[in-house]
Order: C-alpha cells, then structure tokens, then sequence
C-alpha cells in the first residue's frame, strides 16, 4: 500500500516514534492514522498523541451570568481567522447572542435558529448571515450551554479562548470558581473515574497490558502494573482524581472534601476543541494560480 509522506509527517507529531516505525505501522494498518497510533503505544514506541486536543478553529467564548450567579449561558462562536475573531462586528454578534440565550433560557444550538436576538426585529440566522456578509468569513455558533442552579455558579474565561462553569451542591461561590480555574488548566473529560466509557477503560487496558508484556514480566506482575496504570489514567481524567492545580499536595477530592462540597456538573468549552483546521499548501496554491488550475 502507498503510505504519504503526509501521512508519516502526521504519525510522527502525533507519538514521537521514528519515521521507519511511523511508515511500518501506517503500512500493518492499511493507511488508518487512529489504528496506528494505537499500534505504537502497544509496542511502546509511541512517547504521545500529541496532537489528539490540537486547537484547530478560531472565534471566541463568550459567557453571561445572572444577577445572583445562579444561571449562566456559555457559547463558542467560531471564526475561520482570529484576526476576524477580534473584530468588533463579530464581538458585537457574540454579546448580543449570548445575552439572547440568557434571557431565552436556550439549551441548545437548535434552539436559535428561528429565534430574534434580544432587542431586534431579525432572527438570530438573517443576523449570521448579515455578519458573514460583512467580514467575509463563514462564521458557525458550534455549541452553546445553560445552567441553572439552586446556589451561586462559578465560571472562568481565559481570556477568549477557554470558558467554564462550575456547578456546586453548596453556597460557596469562591470555590466554585476556583473549581472552574482548575478544570480550565486541567481538563477533566469526567466528575469521577466512575463516569468513565467502559469502551475507553477497556481500550487503554488492552495497550497497557500490551505495553507490559512486551517487558518480559510474569502475568501476575503484568496484572498489578495494568491495575496501577489504569488507576492512575483515570485520576488523570477525572476532576475528583486531579492534583489541585493550587495546591498539588492535594486532589480535587480533598479539597471538596475540607468544604463539605460537591461538584455536580461542569461545562468545560475550548474554541476549536476537536475541529480540524484545514491547511494550505502555498506553494502550491500559488502554482496552480500561475499554472491556471
């Protein structure tokens, strides 16, 4: 099978291994990228999918919290460049949406499409397509969130880039946003290892008892080095398993723990989290321009 040289460029940013290995497991999986890179974590080889969170969209996320913080709403809007991320037409559009989606209690993107924005006698689609029109980008409303809660909501913007809310069984607004800083810096996919896929803990099993049969180890040494790896790939993941990003001496669980406290939800969004930028060849752009293609 012909394997690219993009293909092989691709495998080695996303693990580290060698070119040879890279273009020998591109071959043993018939071009696929997703079973490559687990090939190369099984044989050890592989140092890490480095590219697997890789930011790949523009845009901004915008939130609005209620007067008494106990409802917020949270958008990303995306943009094809951040030069039109920062433009005050676009800024302008993201305020006047997420204020629509506070007032409106809307849940979901759906919800948007034939509704008017707070204040206007246009729906919320005629004044995207009016933006697009005048900055010259496609610009999408990928997601959004609304949370109500019965005590006070912590949420955090870094900057335009990473939003986060934060809800708590109690009233204690302080911690709820330094809950909120944490997740931003850490990035749990879970609450709990308990909430964790099966299909994705029987998945990273099957690498590490790969990985530790490959060392040579009896079953029963291989068996405890797969039960430790797992346990800590979970404290990795869960938010309640974290180091405190304020305090590493302690995890999540300890300092909700000395508050009496309980994380019963949070909403984490990053712009451009796991959308795939396309890219272009300049060169070859401007080859085919030339050439008249």
């Amino acid at each position: 099978m012909q394997i690219s040289a993009a293909q092989v460029k691709e495998l080695r940013e996303r693990t580290g291994a060698g070119m040879m290995e890279c273009k020998k497991a591109l071959i043993a999986a018939k071009g696929d990228l997703k079973i490559a890179v687990e090939e190369l974590r099984k044989s050890g080889i592989a140092k890490a999918d480095k590219k697997s969170s890789r930011v790949a969209a523009e845009g901004a996320i915008i939130q609005r919290m209620s007067s008494d913080n106990k409802e917020v709403s949270m958008i990303e809007l995306n943009s094809e460049t951040d030069f039109v991320a920062r433009d005050e037409n676009f800024l302008a559009f993201a305020d006047a949406l997420v204020e629509t989606s506070l007032n409106e209690k809307f849940a979901d993107v759906s919800d948007l499409a034939d509704k008017n924005l707070s204040g206007q006698d246009k729906t919320i689609e005629v004044s995207r397509q009016e933006l697009v029109a005048k900055v010259g980008e496609n610009i999408n409303i990928r997601r959004l969130a609304y949370i109500k809660s019965e005590f006070p909501l912590g949420s955090y913007l870094h900057g335009s880039r990473i939003g986060v809310v934060v809800e708590l069984d109690v009233d204690n607004k302080d911690l709820a946003k330094d809950i909120a800083m944490h997740i931003a810096a850490s990035k749990p996919l879970v609450i709990s290892g308990e909430e964790v896929p099966e299909a994705l803990v029987n998945n990273e099993k099957e690498i590490f008892t790969a990985q530790a049969l490959s060392s040579g180890k009896p079953q029963e040494i291989v068996e405890k080095m797969v039960v430790g790896r797992i346990k800590k790939f979970l404290d990795e993941i869960s938010l309640l398993g974290q180091p405190y990003v304020k305090d590493p001496s302690m995890n999540v669980a300890s300092l909700l723990s000395k508050h009496r406290a309980k994380v019963v939800s949070f909403t984490r969004f990053e712009v451009g989290e796991g959308v795939e930028k396309e890219t272009e060849d300049f060169v070859e752009a401007v080859m085919s321009q030339v050439q008249g293609n």
